[in-house]
């Protein structure tokens, strides 16, 4: 299995999951937050078209999230997989597309790829996260979270790989021109994870055999990847140079598991 961001952050995010099984290629989109020519654009860094996936998934209906999915999903005849109050918040309920709904914790096989999505407090309709499994490795996903749940923690044990919300630091945010209601909302338990918020889901996990770590979803107005790099390389008692962070115009390249 590998993995790659085409961009991460309040403008759009979306993350490429592939896996293979002998001669046989499977490639699924997490999340759809940018329009459907920049996704094209970004997709192609990757040498990868839109016809190259296989299906397209969603966390939750924030544009950031959500962005063209329908448009792409309807397009390309792409399977769309998203929860009940995801569908209903974005209309694919009701839209002329491929509908598949998940539920927390049962398990969806989507050709070689095994996916498990797990309920997170979000401030959303039906939010959720998912983990991949290709038989031999697990990525863990948990962006767009307010905070940790002893349920998390136990999804989350034991991933070869992690993508994790490191959206803010709680002072640059307190200091930061944001009205205060949203200051809250980001702030709160159905907002999004401060850096030592991240850091200490992070410590709660057993990570035996994490060989990938990334800090995602990261404000552009309240974080810096070095604080970033200094909160979770303080849980793996290193100097945080084996930290991944994603950019909102970058996201990053392929990280393989094998």
């Amino acid at each position: 299995m590998r993995f790659a961001s085409l961009g991460s952050g309040s403008e759009g995010n979306a993350l490429v999951v592939e896996a293979s099984s002998g001669t046989t290629t499977t490639r699924v989109l997490l999340d759809c937050g940018f329009s459907a020519k920049e996704v094209e654009r970004r997709l192609g860094r990757l040498n990868l078209c839109i016809g190259d996936l296989d299906a397209i998934l969603i966390t939750h209906e924030h544009s950031d999230h959500v962005g063209s999915a329908l448009t792409l999903a309807r397009r390309a005849s792409l399977p769309l997989y998203m929860s009940w109050g995801t569908a209903r918040a974005v209309g694919a309920d009701e839209a002329d597309v491929d509908l598949h709904v998940l539920w927390g914790d049962e398990t969806a096989a989507i050709r070689d790829l095994a996916v498990m999505p797990y309920t997170v407090p979000h401030d959303a309709r039906e939010p959720l996260q998912f983990v991949f499994m290709d038989g031999c490795s697990r990525l863990g996903v948990l962006t767009d979270v307010g905070m940790a749940t002893p349920h998390i923690t136990t999804v989350l044990s034991g991933c070869d790989a992690l993508v994790l919300e490191s959206n803010h630091d709680t002072a640059m945010l307190a200091a930061s021109r944001y009205p205060q209601s949203l200051k809250a909302r980001i702030g709160g338990n159905h907002g999004h994870l401060s850096n030592d918020a991240a850091a200490a889901i992070l410590a709660s996990l057993e990570r035996s055999r994490l060989r990938h770590l990334v800090g995602a979803h990261l404000s552009q107005q309240n974080n810096l990847p070095e604080l970033v790099r200094q909160a979770f390389g303080g849980v793996l008692g290193t100097n945080g140079e084996d930290v991944i962070v994603a950019t909102q115009d970058a996201g990053f390249d392929w990280l393989a598991l094998e």
